[in-house]
C-alpha cells in the first residue's frame, strides 16, 4: 500500500503522529529513521543519556526506550491485524509501561541496540505483508484502525519524541 492513510483509517488522536509523517513509502520512511536515529543516538556519550530537561521527566535512555515499548505496542497490534485478527486489543498506559520498566539500569548502548532490533524485527514484519494486508484492520483502544495507520504511527510517534530529544535533551 506504503500510502498515507486516510482520516477513516484511524481516530482523530492519531494525527499528532501521522500528519508529522513525510510523502513516500512508509516502509522506506522507517528505513531512513533507523539510519538517522542510529547515528543521532551513537554520538551521545553514556552520561548524557541519563540527562532530564526537567523534574518528573524521563530520561533520554526512558524516552528512546518508549518509543521502543511503543513499536512493540504497535506492531503487535499490527501483527494481530494484518492476520485479519478482529479480537479488541486493550490501550496501554504509557506511564505505567515506564514505571515497569528497568531503562535506568541499561547501558545507553543496550538502549540502542534494543531500538536497532525491534526497528529491524518490524521492517520484516511490513516487508512480508500482501496488498491486502494493508488494507485489514483491527481493533485497539476500542477503535478500528488499519495496518496502514499502524505503521504511520510507528513513524509519527518516532518522529514526535525526535523532535523533543533534539529540542530539550540536546541542547548545548
Amino acid at each position: 500500500m506504503q500510502q498515507r492513510p486516510s482520516k477513516e483509517e484511524y481516530m482523530p488522536y492519531h494525527e499528532q503522529y501521522i500528519g508529522l509523517v513525510g510523502e513516500g513509502s512508509v516502509t522506506e520512511i522507517l528505513e531512513q529513521q533507523l539510519a538517522s536515529t542510529t547515528e543521532l543516538l551513537s554520538d551521545i556519550p553514556e552520561a548524557q543519556a541519563d540527562y532530564r530537561y526537567a523534574e518528573g521527566k524521563w530520561s533520554l535512555k526512558e524516552v528512546i526506550g518508549h518509543i521502543t515499548d511503543n513499536e512493540r505496542v504497535m506492531s503487535y497490534r499490527l501483527l494481530r491485524a494484518a492476520r485479519g485478527d478482529k479480537t479488541p486489543l486493550a490501550g496501554y498506559d504509557q506511564d505505567e509501561f515506564m514505571s515497569g520498566s528497568t531503562f535506568q539500569d541499561w547501558t545507553f548502548s543496550q538502549i540502542i541496540e534494543d531500538y536497532i532490533s525491534v526497528r529491524r524485527a518490524t521492517l520484516t514484519l511490513l516487508r512480508g505483508l500482501s496488498e491486502a494486508a494493508w488494507h485489514r484492520f483491527g481493533v485497539s483502544n476500542g477503535s478500528e484502525i488499519t495496518v496502514n495507520a499502524l505503521a504511520y504511527i510507528i513513524a509519527g510517534h518516532e518522529t514526535h519524541h525526535l523532535n523533543i530529544i533534539k529540542d530539550r535533551y540536546l541542547v548545548k
